[in-house]
C-alpha cells in the first residue's frame, strides 16, 4: 500500500560551489563515466572522495557542512548589499549543495519509490548514489524523481541536490534552496499516478450533479506486458458519509499510464462557497485481481461559476465581485521558506480584510497555501510562471493544472503576466498552444492572460476565454467595446505604496512613503478610486490589488521590500488594511488616521481621515466635536485641523445611531513593552509551527 514519508530532516548544507581537481588515475575517470559515477565531488556517494584506484574511495569529513531542516532558504539571512540587484532583494545569489543519507529497508525491493520536491529555487540537479537523476528548470513548479532502479535496498543511500540561482525567473526576491517540502513515496508498481485523481463535478439540473472522475493508473514493471486492474472510486461528504461509489476495470501497458473514467450522480450536494467552504472526498482504490494494491484520495467541491460579459461574476448563482489581492510567497522573517501554519494565518488575515479572492502572482505557490484557500473559502486566480509553449513551458503548465484542478477555490487559469509578446502574432500562437494544453486537462475553468501592454491591441485576447487587464483603468471601456462577448476584470491594480505609521513628509527617495491613500500616476489609481471605478461597471468581475503583503524585492535601497502591501513585511496591519475593510466588509467599522504624535508641529494643519462603511462620522478632540462628515458609498470622511496634543476620537453612525468608534491619543515616553500572540490558529506541538509575536511600547499611562 501507499506510504508517504516527509523527507525534511537530516540534510547537510554547503553554500557555494566546491572545487575539485580531476583525478590523475585513469581508473577513477573510467568509473566516473559509469551510471553510479565516482564523482570526486559532493554528488558522489562518498562526498569529495579521494581515490587512488577503482575501488579505494575514502570519504572526506563533512563536519563543516551545516545541518538543516527543510524548508530552507539560504539567502534570506544575508545582509543587504546596495550594489546587488534592487528587484531581487540586494543579496548575492550563490549556488549551493544539499546532501542527505537514508536507508531503504530490503523488504521494499519490488515497490516503486519516488521523491517529490515541492519547490527548489531556482534550478536543481538531483543525484542519487552518484547517478544523475533529474534537472529541474524552475523554482516554482513541483517535480517528481523516480529512484526505484537506483536505490540500494537495505544499505545506505546518498541523495545530493545541487542548487543554481544564477538564472532568475522574476523581478522579486526569489530565495535560494529547497524551500518547500520533500516527500518520499512508496507504492506498488501498479498504482495511481502523481496527481492521478481528478474529480470534475457538473451541475445538470437544480438538484442533480454529474461527477466525472478520471483515475490515472501507471504500471512500472515489465511483466506482464499488459497489466489488468480494477478501481473502486468512493465519494464521501464532509461528515465522512459515503454518498456514491463506482467500479471500473482496465489494463495498462508496462511502464506506461492509462486513464480510467467513471461517472456518478450526486443528489443535492452541499455546495462549496466562500462563506461555507464545504468539501467532499474522492477516494480511489486500485486492485490487482482481488488484492488491494494502492489507495489515494483528494478533496474537491461542488460549485458553479459564471462569468458574464454583461452582468459580471456569479458564484452558485449569486452575484459577487472579486475583492481580490495579489501575493508573493515570501515572509519577512523566513524568506521563501515559510512554515505551513503561516500560510493558513496568511489566508485568514486576508479574509479578515474583507477580501474574497487571491491571485497566485506570478507562479505556482505552495500546495499548503492552495489547501488553505480551499479550506477557508478564498477564490483563486492560479498562474504559471512562464508564458512559453516550449516543451519545458508546457510541462510546467501541465504540472500546475494537474496539481490544482481539484481545488474548488480555483476559478481561472492564467498562462502569463505582462508579456511584451501579448501584442504580437507570436504571442497569439504561444497563447493558443498553452490554452490547448490547459483545455485537454480541464474544461471547467476559463483561461486568460494578465496584460498591461497596450490592452487595446492585445492579440492574445482573441484566444482567451476572459480578459484580464493590469492597471490601465482608462482603457477598460475601449477594451469592453472591442470584445463585448468576453468578461473583463482587473487582474492587477493600485500598487499604492505606503509605510505603516508614516504620514509627514512624503519622501519616497528616503523610503518615507505617506500612509494616506493616493494615486501613483494616471493608471495606478489609489484604492478608493479603483474600487469606485470597478463597481461602477456592471460588466466588470472585480479585481486584484497589488499587493496583500509587503514582499522582499522590488525596492529602493536601503529598503529591502516593496511597500505596496496592505499589510507590512512583518504582518502588521497598515491603514490600507482598514481601508480595504471599509470598501469590502459587511460589518460596521471605522479606522482613524494618522497617529496623534506630531511634536514640533503644534498649530500646523493635519489631514485626519476615517475609513468607514458608516453613513457618517463625527470627529472629537478632547471631547469637543469638530464636525460631522457624510460618507458617500466607498468613500471616506476627512477633516483638516491644527495639531495640538490630546485625544482624537471618531464615531461612526448608521441610520443616525452610533455603531463604531476609534481613537488616537498623544502618548508619553515609552516605559515598557507589551507582547501579544498574533496567531489566529492554535500552535501544534511537535511541528514546525511558528508563533507570531507582536510587540508594542506603552507609556506610563
Amino acid at each position: 500500500m501507499r506510504e508517504r514519508i516527509l523527507f525534511d530532516d537530516g540534510w547537510l548544507f554547503h553554500r557555494g560551489d566546491l572545487k575539485h581537481g580531476d583525478s590523475e588515475v585513469k581508473g577513477i575517470m573510467y568509473m566516473s563515466a559509469k551510471t553510479e559515477r565516482y564523482h570526486i565531488g559532493p554528488a558522489a556517494p562518498a562526498h569529495f572522495a579521494e581515490a587512488d584506484s577503482y575501488d579505494n574511495v575514502r570519504e572526506h569529513n563533512t563536519e563543516l557542512w551545516e545541518k538543516v531542516t527543510l524548508p530552507h532558504d539560504y539567502l534570506f539571512a544575508d545582509a543587504a548589499d546596495a550594489h546587488k540587484n534592487c528587484a531581487l532583494g540586494f543579496v548575492s545569489y550563490d549556488n549551493a549543495w544539499y546532501r542527505k543519507k537514508f536507508t531503504v529497508p530490503a523488504e521494499d525491493l519490488g515497490r516503486r519509490l519516488t521523491l517529490l520536491f515541492e519547490g527548489v529555487a531556482t534550478h536543481a540537479t538531483v543525484y542519487l548514489n552518484g547517478c544523475l537523476m533529474k534537472h529541474n528548470f524552475t523554482g516554482y513548479t513541483p517535480f517528481e524523481v523516480d529512484i526505484t532502479d537506483f536505490v540500494r535496498y537495505g544499505e545506505e543511500n546518498v541523495l545530493a541536490v545541487y542548487v543554481e540561482t544564477s538564472e532568475h525567473e522574476g523581478w522579486w526576491y526569489e530565495g535560494g534552496g529547497i524551500y518547500r517540502h520533500v516527500y518520499l513515496t512508496k507504492t506498488s508498481p501498479l498504482a495511481l499516478d502523481l496527481y492521478g485523481i481528478y474529480a470534475a463535478p457538473e451541475k445538470i439540473s437544480e438538484d442533480e450533479w454529474r461527477l466525472t472522475v478520471e483515475n490515472t493508473v501507471r504500471y512500472d514493471d515489465a511483466t506482464p506486458e499488459k497489466k489488468p486492474f480494477c478501481t473502486l472510486t468512493e465519494i464521501f461528504d464532509a461528515a465522512g458519509t459515503l454518498v456514491a461509489r463506482a467500479e471500473a476495470s482496465g489494463e495498462v501497458n508496462a511502464y506506461e499510464k492509462t486513464v480510467l473514467t467513471t461517472t456518478m450522480t450526486i443528489e443535492k450536494p452541499h455546495l462549496w462557497d466562500i462563506s461555507d467552504p464545504t468539501r467532499y472526498t474522492c477516494r480511489t482504490t486500485v486492485f490487482d485481481g482481488t488484492e488491494e494494491v494502492d489507495r489515494d484520495e483528494v478533496r474537491f467541491g461542488f460549485r458553479t461559476v459564471e462569468m458574464s460579459p454583461t452582468h459580471g461574476l456569479f458564484l452558485n448563482g449569486r452575484h459577487i465581485l472579486l475583492k481580490g489581492v495579489c501575493g508573493h510567497e515570501s515572509f519577512g522573517l523566513t524568506g521563501k521558506a515559510c512554515p505551513d501554519n503561516l500560510f493558513r494565518e496568511k489566508i485568514l488575515t486576508i479574509k479578515e480584510m474583507g477580501a474574497n479572492a487571491f491571485r497566485m502572482s506570478h507562479y505556482p505557490q505552495s500546495p499548503v497555501l492552495m489547501e488553505a484557500c480551499d479550506e477557508y473559502g478564498l477564490l483563486v486566480m492560479d498562474e504559471t510562471r512562464w508564458f512559453e509553449s516550449t516543451e519545458e513551458g508546457i510541462e510546467q503548465l501541465v504540472t500546475l493544472i494537474r496539481r490544482d484542478r481539484n481545488c474548488p477555490s480555483v476559478i481561472m487559469w492564467s498562462v502569463g503576466n505582462e508579456e511584451p509578446l501579448f501584442i504580437t502574432e507570436q504571442g497569439r500562437r504561444i497563447c493558443r498552444h498553452m490554452m490547448s494544453a490547459v483545455r485537454r486537462l480541464d474544461r471547467t475553468r476559463p483561461v486568460m492572460t494578465a496584460n498591461d501592454k497596450s490592452p487595446t491591441i492585445a492579440t492574445v485576447y482573441d484566444e482567451c476565454d476572459i480578459i484580464g487587464i493590469n492597471y490601465n483603468l482608462n482603457l477598460f471601456d475601449e477594451v469592453h467595446a472591442a470584445h463585448p462577448e468576453k468578461a473583463i476584470f482587473s487582474s492587477e491594480n493600485c500598487a499604492t505604496g505606503t509605510i505603516r505609521g508614516w504620514y509627514y513628509p512624503d519622501d519616497p527617495a528616503l523610503g518615507r512613503v505617506s500612509a494616506y491613500d493616493k494615486d501613483t500616476n494616471a493608471w495606478f489609481l489609489g484604492r478608493e478610486k479603483t474600487w469606485k471605478f470597478l463597481t461602477d461597471r456592471e460588466w466588470v468581475l472585480g479585481g486584484f490589488q497589488w499587493h496583500a503583503y509587503e514582499y522582499l524585492g522590488e525596492a529602493t535601497y536601503p529598503r529591502r521590500c516593496s511597500c505596496s502591501g496592505a499589510i507590512d513585511l512583518f504582518w502588521q496591519k497598515k491603514d490600507a488594511f482598514y481601508q480595504n475593510l471599509s470598501l469590502w466588509g459587511e460589518e460596521p467599522m471605522i479606522h482613524l488616521l494618522p497617529h496623534w504624535n506630531f511634536a514640533g508641529l503644534e498649530g500646523d494643519p493635519i489631514r485626519v481621515v476615517a475609513y468607514t462603511n458608516c453613513d457618517e462620522a463625527e470627529l472629537f478632540l478632547d471631547g469637543e466635536s469638530l464636525g460631522t462628515c457624510k460618507v458617500e458609498k466607498y468613500g471616506h470622511a476627512e477633516w483638516r485641523l491644527p495639531y495640538r496634543p490630546g485625544t482624537l476620537e471618531v464615531i461612526g453612525r448608521k441610520g443616525g445611531r452610533a455603531v463604531v468608534s476609534d481613537k488616537k491619543e498623544t502618548s508619553g515616553c515609552g516605559v515598557r513593552p507589551e507582547l501579544s500572540l498574533m496567531n489566529k490558529l492554535p500552535l501544534r506541538a511537535g511541528t514546525s509551527d511558528m508563533a507570531l509575536i507582536s510587540c508594542r511600547v506603552l507609556d506610563a499611562e
